[in-house]
């Protein structure tokens, strides 16, 4: 399996490389372009989105390049007269072509809302043009599934949630994309052992039904399991009937403590959650073990873990997979990468796509963000346009420098510090009590006056022949 630091250049739609051959063709080469990646619309009906991919994003900028191999297949290709789809000078160009454009980016874990640019890429439009489908499949997932972790971890408030989605996930790379976005979202571990490897992501997880079915009865199967992992014990007590299991479990765990080992708890993964962990965590209290962790899984997401909060459930700890790893009722994030300006004769023309849609009206210019504070909690967004926006005071441009002719110039933090960092922002984003999963809020984000009036005049004039000075 190739890690995430293979080179990627080729990971892209066979049109992007059409349009580059179409700019190499009329000499546009060098002609400086800005593009932006956003979203229209907020996931899973939502209040936020949490911002995750940039690593990725990282590297595959680092070792951006076409390789020999790539340049052979791309040769292969032929158009419809059956003759190769791009010229030899074109291939040369490619094989020989080095980064060199200017990325900005928002930090994973920022919360990020419709239509603020995640990245902004400024360079010669065709290696713009080259990275769009690449950029946005190393964002669009990624973001979903943090978004989506930050959601059940909302809702689990002071509890742990492991992902636990590797068997259910879409492919290997979908399974280990979705741990350490899972972990970006604030997860506290994951089942999947090579995430663990990779990622330094904290892995958790004991034994299966096939474990207890595969002795004589229960309770040689918990004993057998003390024996061979004195500590590592939470037993999975739903195989036949829970509350006996239950029982036997608190009966190997009195002999583990015999032996100066403690159960660290049981798991349920069927039936009614609510009252057999309310039973449960009687037994376990009966029983001396205060400490033991009850661990609930079972098709778990936000929705059901409030409803079992709500109905009292004595869960400690969460295992969700499949609604979280595959982002359960929305297939996708949906990214978009739009051109917002081209550079000619020292100015920039300002470019935005129209629509009868109007959400899919796009916006000009180079574009940044600043977001308001008050108190420490977020309170306003401000998108605007960084030649004709100096009027905007105040407030935390969120668009860092990732990278300055080609070279990758951003700090990368430690994985557990963007989780910290997510963490922090949805609890900052949710002290508002109209935040909270549920809740009506929706938070304000506006272009700037000088935006504003820039799209309106390009929009009304179905033009957009608009020139703004660089000075």
């Amino acid at each position: 399996m190739k890690t995430p630091n293979h080179n990627l250049s080729l990971l892209t739609d066979l049109y992007q490389l059409t349009m580059a051959y179409g700019y190499w063709k009329n000499g546009w080469m060098d002609k400086e372009a800005a593009f932006n990646l956003f979203f229209r619309k907020l996931p899973f009906g939502g209040r936020y989105a949490v911002a995750a991919g940039l690593e990725s994003v990282c590297q595959f900028i680092e070792n951006f390049g076409f390789s020999d191999e790539d340049i052979s297949y791309l040769a292969t290709l032929k158009g419809n007269d059956q003759k190769p789809l791009f010229e030899k000078g074109f291939l040369e160009y490619l094989r020989k072509l080095e980064f060199s454009c200017d990325i900005d980016a928002v930090p994973e874990g920022t919360l990020v809302f419709p239509n603020e640019p995640l990245i902004r890429v400024m360079g010669p439009i065709i290696q713009c043009q080259i990275i769009e489908s690449t950029l946005l499949n190393l964002v669009n997932f990624p973001t979903l599934i943090a978004t989506k972790a930050a959601r059940i971890v909302e809702a689990a408030g002071d509890m742990q949630v492991l992902e636990f989605g590797l068997r259910r996930a879409q492919g290997i790379d979908g399974a280990l994309t979705a741990a350490r976005s899972a972990y970006v979202g604030g997860c506290a571990a994951t089942s999947n052992a090579m995430a663990g490897r990779l990622y330094g992501i904290p892995v958790k997880g004991t034994h299966a039904h096939s474990w207890v079915m595969s002795h004589d009865t229960e309770q040689l199967s918990f004993n057998a399991y003390a024996q061979a992992m004195p500590n590592n014990c939470i037993f999975l007590v739903d195989t036949y009937d829970t509350i006996e299991g239950v029982k036997k479990a608190i009966e190997t765990g009195l002999s583990l403590r015999q032996d100066g080992y403690e159960m660290v708890g049981i798991r349920l993964d069927s039936g009614d959650l609510a009252a057999l962990s309310i039973e449960a965590r009687k037994l376990l209290d009966e029983a001396a073990f205060p400490d033991a962790k009850i661990v609930a899984s079972n098709d778990l997401d936000e929705y059901r873990i409030l409803d079992l909060k709500r109905q009292g459930a004595k869960i400690d700890i969460w295992g969700v997979g499949t609604r979280l790893v595959t982002a359960s009722e929305q297939a996708s994030l949906g990214g978009v990468y739009k051109l917002s300006a081209i550079k000619e004769k020292g100015a920039w023309r300002y470019k935005l796509k129209l629509s009868e849609q109007k959400i899919k009206i796009s916006n000009p210019g180079i574009q940044q963000v600043k977001r308001f504070y008050h108190e420490g909690i977020p309170v306003k967004d401000i998108i605007y346009d960084e030649l004709t926006g100096i009027g905007v005071d105040g407030g935390k441009e969120l668009l860092l420098p990732v990278c300055r002719n080609g070279k990758v110039v951003y700090e990368l933090p430690e994985l557990d510090a963007v989780r910290e960092n997510t963490l922090s922002n949805v609890l900052k984003f949710t002290q508002n009590p109209d935040a909270k999963i549920g809740g009506s809020y929706r938070y304000p984000v506006e272009l700037s006056g000088k935006l504003s009036e820039l799209k309106k005049r390009l929009i009304g004039e179905n033009s957009t022949r608009v020139f703004f000075s660089q000075t």
